[in-house]
């Protein structure tokens, strides 16, 4: 086998717009010993700390683009050394490379939030993979209930419909309900300053032997529930694991590194809003040093539940949320591609690459490791308090 190299650099991991928008991260700054929140102005990556000791204190501004736009920071380095830097395997840890771009906020993950894919789950599952079979079946189910699969939403009288139709055919899902019903599935990804960013692994856990990326778009909400900008996600599942019981959520969600998000956090201004995340085209490409490659893409326009429907579920007055919180908004994409023996599709091999991308927000690219095998997650909110109480930032 090849060994994979991943290797950043400005083209593959900024927007196709550059800087045109509003870009803020966070980097580990050696000088400061501990992470920065940094904004991209030009082609420099600038320390804004002295004015927003936290990403999540940006996030509470009333307009935090031009919040941002009035900070005169310090520059750490050009945009172009900082992502080049961050890869471990060539880091020069005297200088800063880039991290997750969330901190404090509570890391939050919605589930079967595409109908559409919800239902060809079911249907292949149902004829084994006959493609006529499939279109078939799907004919049926359009007859019966009258509608485009991708226009049934949730807590309809379609939904409705549709449901009681599977459920009646012997189709019955635990997931129909979260699909389908009044609420949503919304759950904690992981905790508070556990996901990794761009250019380090991902992980998932060496006792699975059946799993996947899931390309998301996620959005950055405040404690008021006001959305505020978006980035990239990376919801590693292990699919073997919570195929077993539901309530093993937790046990093939919340590993180390199984969380990733980047490489920026593209903040809402006249250049990128609400409605250009509900518009995003994601796309998956899975890289091995065995050759395998696969592609694969997520549409936010098929999407059954709205950015702002999940918020809404996601806090209110049932929960609060005083840091604010990024909360991952789904995929329709569920590899099935066969990669070792026909028949049983796509599970991850150590060292594969994968790179998730959307114009308006760049790349985000990981290669993939065992959790056990990743580097064991040591800075938490003690750290960063420390950190921060010793520059005198808090």
């Amino acid at each position: 086998m090849t060994m994979l190299t991943l290797d950043l650099d400005l083209d593959s991991t900024l927007p196709t717009d550059g800087t045109a928008g509003t870009l803020i991260g966070r980097a580990w700054v050696p000088d400061a010993g501990g992470p920065s929140p940094v904004a991209l102005v030009g082609d420099q990556v600038i320390d804004v700390s002295g004015a927003f000791a936290t990403v999540s204190d940006l996030g509470e501004q009333a307009d935090p683009a031009t919040a941002l736009s009035e900070v005169t920071g310090v520059s750490i380095g050009s945009i172009a050394e900082v992502i080049a830097n961050t890869p471990p395997a060539t880091r020069d840890s005297s200088r800063p490379w880039l991290l997750s771009p969330v901190d404090l906020q509570t890391l939050k993950a919605s589930g079967v939030t595409f109908a559409v894919s919800m239902i060809e789950r079911v249907i292949e599952e149902r004829v084994r993979g006959n493609m006529e079979a499939a279109a078939s079946m799907r004919e049926e189910i359009l007859t019966e209930i009258g509608a485009d699969l991708t226009r049934v939403k949730p807590n309809t009288v379609e939904a409705e419909a549709l449901k009681k139709y599977l459920v009646a055919r012997d189709l019955w899902s635990q997931y129909l309900e979260v699909g389908l019903g009044p609420d949503a599935e919304i759950f904690t990804k992981g905790p508070t300053m556990s996901s990794m960013g761009t250019g380090v692994p991902v992980g998932y856990l060496s006792a699975s032997a059946w799993n996947n990326p899931e390309p998301e778009a996620v959005i950055a909400v405040a404690s008021t529930g006001r959305i505020w900008g978006g980035m990239l996600g990376n919801d590693v599942n292990l699919r073997d694991i919570e195929g077993r019981s539901a309530l093993l959520l937790g046990r093939a969600k919340d590993n180390n590194a199984s969380c990733a998000l980047g490489p920026f956090i593209r903040v809402f201004d006249s250049t990128f809003s609400l409605e250009d995340m509900r518009t995003l085209s994601i796309s998956l490409e899975i890289d091995g040093e065995d050759g395998f490659h696969l592609e694969g893409s997520s549409e936010m326009s098929q999407i059954s539940r709205d950015p702002e429907d999940l918020v809404a579920q996601l806090l209110g007055e049932h929960h609060q949320y005083p840091d604010g919180a990024v909360l991952m908004l789904g995929t329709m994409f569920a590899p099935v591609t066969d990669r070792d023996v026909v028949g049983s599709g796509f599970t991850h091999h150590r060292g594969d690459v994968v790179r998730i991308s959307a114009g308006q927000l760049g790349s985000l690219v990981n290669h993939v490791e065992e959790s056990e095998r990743c580097e064991p997650w040591e800075f938490g909110i003690v750290s960063m308090m420390r950190n921060l109480a010793g520059r005198n930032l808090l």
